[in-house]
């Protein structure tokens, strides 16, 4: 590409005539503009950008017409783009709409100046008066708008920042995921569109591992990258997805301090006898371990709680997309997989250095398509102890997913004795603020939940008694939440999270070994043979609280603690009058041995 002169001619004209330009472009006769300072000194000289009047202001991250001095039209672009499909096409519209094309035709900008030109953040005004000043000050003040965001979600414990953009809206959505409730704060509504719109472009710059060299609104892209936040590095796991009505983007917020502690498997709200049996499964030599549940369900910090528990002389080695937390005496390794590549041949060779590496335990991310499928098969036959996360609705359904065509791991493979060693699935709940949860008798009170008016004060009753029921609680240990909240709980701003503090895991762990019938049902594909060999408990053994036991009834028990509000329960997994009619349909189970007794 050429660099940046005044092309002039004798007495002063400039070189060149004006000519259709061709359909295709060669990029190395662009021109090349790396500074505000020689955008001033074009000749003919750069007026303002011109993309409102060619509708192409969803593609300003990467090429923008301009209108120069003499009434022409030139291209600026990025150096990728500069000679693409969309950079001819605009050209044949300017051409169409009349105008004529400048000579030199196209020019190649840098991200920050392009975008700040497409913006009408610059123009032939702001730079006559103090050219570069307003470039700068404007990627500034953007890039300190977005650390606010970061800010604010690590201050106020939030586990994702979404950034929701509306092309066709005036203003855009900042939300954030706040104990399991997606929650808009006040102080960032009414975000104009094309602030945050400029904003991820100026915070794209910065990722590391991201396909793409700039933030394309029209494209899915991940990536990451680190903010300092309070003295603390804290990475941003980008995931964005290009929607109808504009790019949405989700950034995952995780505290990188080698420093921070991970909290314990009981910390995270797993019961005593949970405890116990990961515990002891994880003695023995080989299988695997494997955490299941739904996005945002805390799979990846209960499985780096759990890692980090292993002594330090086992040799442990973690293969991760990215790596999240930092783990004690483990060899943590990122492997990126861009949406846009195929062969993932890194990925591969670090698969292949990783068994010539003598390690006792591997944490393998999460398996997710085809490659992590064959990479758990390899891991899991080859006798090491292997950890992993999955996208699955329960622990039952744990071997359906990893055989599901989109992973494709062989059935006879799960289902062969001591491979799949633990299938652990869990949720998070919000836990009721101790100072100001109300008895569960005051829902009979319609005053003081109106938010919950679809239940009248006989349906309540008859509601809570079939509760009483099917899981021989007393209903007295019960809690709700006070919409309110108190002095404790209450947030400015956030009454959605009034009467909660904090969140608990509930979980539910299968030990497949130990029930034949449902390695049987692996095998031959019959989910109704390991839908009854996990049926539910006789209520006249709930006080057992054997681990084999669902989440939902892991869920209750902390109800009937007062931990939990019955009524986040059925939001989580479903009404309790759907649960009364499934069981009816499978038989109920009783405890044939005393070996998983509740540790007290």
């Amino acid at each position: 590409m050429a660099t940046f002169s005044v092309w002039r001619g004798r007495g002063g004209r400039s070189v060149g005539t004006r000519s259709d330009i061709a359909l295709r472009f060669d990029a190395a006769q662009a021109v090349v503009i790396s500074s505000a300072e020689e955008l001033a000194a074009m000749s003919p000289g750069f007026l303002h950008s011109v993309s409102k009047q060619f509708n192409v202001d969803l593609l300003a991250a990467r090429l923008c017409p301009v209108l120069l001095m003499d009434q022409s039209v030139a291209i600026f672009a990025l150096a990728e783009h500069v000679g693409s499909d969309q950079a001819d096409e605009l050209a044949r519209q300017i051409i169409k709409s009349g105008y004529a094309p400048a000579n030199p035709a196209r020019y190649v900008l840098a991200a920050p100046l392009l975008l700040a030109i497409a913006r009408q953040q610059i123009t032939a005004q702001s730079l006559s008066s103090q050219p570069g000043v307003r470039l700068t000050q404007s990627k500034t003040a953007l890039a300190d708008a977005f650390q606010d965001l970061v800010e604010w979600g690590v201050r106020n414990g939030a586990s994702d920042l979404h950034l929701n953009v509306c092309l066709r809206e005036p203003v855009s959505q900042v939300k954030y995921s706040l104990s399991g409730r997606y929650v808009a704060p006040e102080r960032f509504r009414g975000m104009p569109t094309s602030m945050l719109v400029d904003m991820l472009s100026v915070a794209w710059m910065d990722i590391v591992g991201g396909n793409g060299a700039v933030f394309d609104p029209m494209l899915e892209q991940q990536g990451s990258m680190t903010r300092l936040v309070d003295g603390r590095d804290i990475m941003l796991r980008w995931a964005s997805l290009a929607s109808d009505n504009g790019p949405s983007v989700c950034l995952r917020l995780l505290e990188r301090e080698t420093s921070a502690r991970l909290p314990s498997l009981s910390e995270l709200g797993y019961l005593d006898d949970q405890v116990e049996l990961i515990k002891r499964v994880m003695l023995s030599e080989g299988g695997a371990v494997i955490f299941a549940g739904t996005v945002g369900s805390g799979k990846s910090t209960t499985l780096a709680s759990l890692i980090a528990g292993i002594p330090s002389h086992r040799k442990v080695i973690t293969i991760e997309d990215p790596v999240e937390y930092l783990i004690p005496h483990a060899i943590q390794n990122t492997v990126a997989r861009n949406l846009d590549v195929a062969a993932h041949q890194n990925y591969a060779a670090k698969l292949r250095a990783l068994k010539r590496s003598a390690m006792s335990d591997v944490l393998l991310g999460e398996i997710r398509d085809e490659e992590t499928g064959r990479a758990f098969m390899d891991l899991a036959g080859s006798g090491v102890n292997i950890y992993t996360t999955v996208h699955a609705a329960s622990a039952l359904l744990v071997p359906e997913r990893l055989a599901s065509d989109f992973i494709g791991v062989s059935r006879d493979f799960l289902a062969m004795p001591g491979l799949l060693k633990l299938l652990v699935f869990q949720a998070l709940l919000p836990v009721l603020c101790a100072d100001c949860a109300l008895p569960a008798h005051s829902l009979y009170d319609s005053s003081r939940h109106a938010g919950l008016g679809f239940r009248t004060e006989k349906q309540w009753r008859v509601w809570l008694g079939l509760i009483h029921e099917m899981f021989g609680y007393p209903i007295e240990g019960f809690r709700v939440r006070n919409l309110a909240g108190c002095a404790s709980c209450a947030r400015p701003h956030l009454a959605d999270l009034n009467g909660y503090a904090g969140r608990t895991v509930v979980a539910e762990a299968i030990e497949p070994e130990l029930w034949p019938e449902f390695l049987q049902g692996i095998r031959q594909g019959d989910m109704q043979a390991c839908l009854d060999s996990q049926s539910p408990w006789d209520p006249a053994y709930s006080n057992e609280m054997t681990v084999s036991r669902s989440a939902l009834d892991c869920a209750v028990l902390k109800a009937s603690q007062g931990l939990i509000d019955p009524c986040d329960i059925e939001l989580r997994f479903h009404a309790f009058e759907t649960e009364r009619r499934l069981r009816e349909l499978r038989p109920v189970r009783r405890p044939a041995v005393q070996r998983h007794r509740i540790v007290t």
